[in-house]
């Protein structure tokens, strides 16, 4: 009976005394030490607003294009005898060079006979005249009183007169004929494109062929009203907007100088935009002897153009104007300021603010999630809440915020 007891008390007294165990184990454990969450300012970007004067710059891009396109034609008939070396694509002439002769043998007649016509009609002229003359003589010799216009051969004389007249401006005509045998260059220009060549017949109003002016190269360029706003296109060809041209020529990024000339006046009812044309004068550096590299015409050019002055403006990133028009500063409190700012223009890559911020100011160019007014920040190298962390902490704290950031 004790023996059966025994085994049933033998296992209670166990489970107890390890119920006790653990009760003064527990009571025994000392309680963590309590420690203050050290926070760190939130680390952020800046850089200082600096005012100053400028002109604001348009961007656009074109084609370059001769001021002076023309279609060349034959002015009179016949079969060409004589091409120029220069009337080929590409080739170079002078303003008043022969580019194409046609044959001159029929205006060469036609000129003799226009001067014998003319000599016919001086001496049927001269004629009159001493007819006259006789006339008026024997009339006063005989009657006696005033001769009547006939009488006096008057009639006669005027007929004769213009008779001479007529024989004058057909021998002109064919003079001018003979003269439009030789096609001469209109212009110092290059040929676009020849249609002619030796041998071939041409007819009056015949296309020759194409041929520009390289005085003045021109490019013509979309404008938008916001960038008509930042231009004057009035004034003398001193007041007049600079433009400048960048394409990539042989691998390498060129520039050329122009002024802006003009706008068309009407806006591209497709693009909505205003088309505005610039100059750039010796595209081809003809009359220049320094060695820079030719505006070809058809090249496709990227343009800068200068345009009204503006003052005390602070230019910025554009990555730091928010969506709502304003832009974060910190104080000397290293508290974050939102301002409203008053915005002139900006682009892809800056704005350019006139109102809402001053020189001097430290303007935030970083991301912060959840800014507002008077939230705690800290610039590069400095040290935030906890200036007790040993250097290790702090380094760890900028690396954490700047990703934050």
């Amino acid at each position: 009976m004790a023996s059966r007891a025994t085994k049933i008390l033998a296992p209670l007294g166990i489970i107890a005394l390890s119920v006790i165990i653990f009760i003064l184990l527990i009571s025994s454990k000392k309680s963590p030490e309590k420690t203050e969450t050290k926070t760190s300012a939130f680390l952020v970007q800046v850089e200082e607003a600096q005012a100053r004067d400028l002109n604001f710059v348009v961007s656009s891009q074109g084609t370059v294009q001769p001021k002076i396109s023309t279609r060349l034609s034959a002015q009179v008939n016949g079969r060409v005898i004589w091409v120029a070396p220069a009337f080929i694509e590409g080739g170079m002439f002078e303003d008043d060079d022969v580019l194409i002769q046609l044959e001159k043998d029929d205006y060469l007649t036609e000129v003799k006979l226009a001067e014998a016509e003319m000599a016919r009609a001086e001496a049927a002229l001269e004629e009159e005249l001493a007819r006259g003359k006789v006339a008026q003589q024997e009339w006063r010799s005989v009657k006696g009183n005033v001769a009547p216009e006939l009488g006096l051969r008057k009639p006669q004389l005027a007929k004769e007169r213009a008779n001479v007249s007529a024989a004058k401006a057909q021998l002109e005509r064919a003079q001018r004929n003979l003269e439009r045998t030789d096609v001469k260059a209109p212009f110092d220009g290059m040929v676009k494109s020849q249609n002619v060549d030796l041998g071939q017949f041409v007819t009056s109003g015949f296309e020759l062929g194409m041929v520009y002016a390289t005085d003045i190269a021109e490019v013509r360029m979309p404008l938008s009203d916001n960038d008509l706003a930042f231009l004057s296109l009035k004034g003398v060809d001193e007041s007049r907007p600079k433009v400048t041209l960048f394409a990539s020529v042989a691998g390498q990024q060129t520039r050329w100088e122009g002024l802006l000339a003009r706008d068309e006046g009407v806006v591209d009812s497709q693009r909505r935009v205003i088309y505005a044309v610039a100059e750039v004068a010796d595209p081809y550096l003809r009359q220049s002897d320094s060695a820079g590299t030719p505006l070809k015409f058809g090249r496709f050019v990227q343009a800068q153009i200068v345009g009204a002055k503006g003052e005390n403006i602070i230019v910025l990133p554009r990555n730091v104007l928010r969506l709502d028009g304003t832009i974060m500063t910190v104080n000397d409190k290293r508290e974050l300021k939102i301002n409203k700012v008053s915005v002139q223009r900006s682009d892809e890559d800056f704005v350019y603010i006139n109102g809402g911020i001053e020189a001097g100011d430290l303007v935030v160019t970083s991301a912060i999630p959840n800014p507002y007014d008077g939230m705690k920040v800290r610039l590069p190298g400095e040290k935030g809440d906890t200036s007790d962390q040993d250097k290790k902490s702090e380094d760890n704290t900028d690396i954490i915020s700047s990703g934050d950031a």
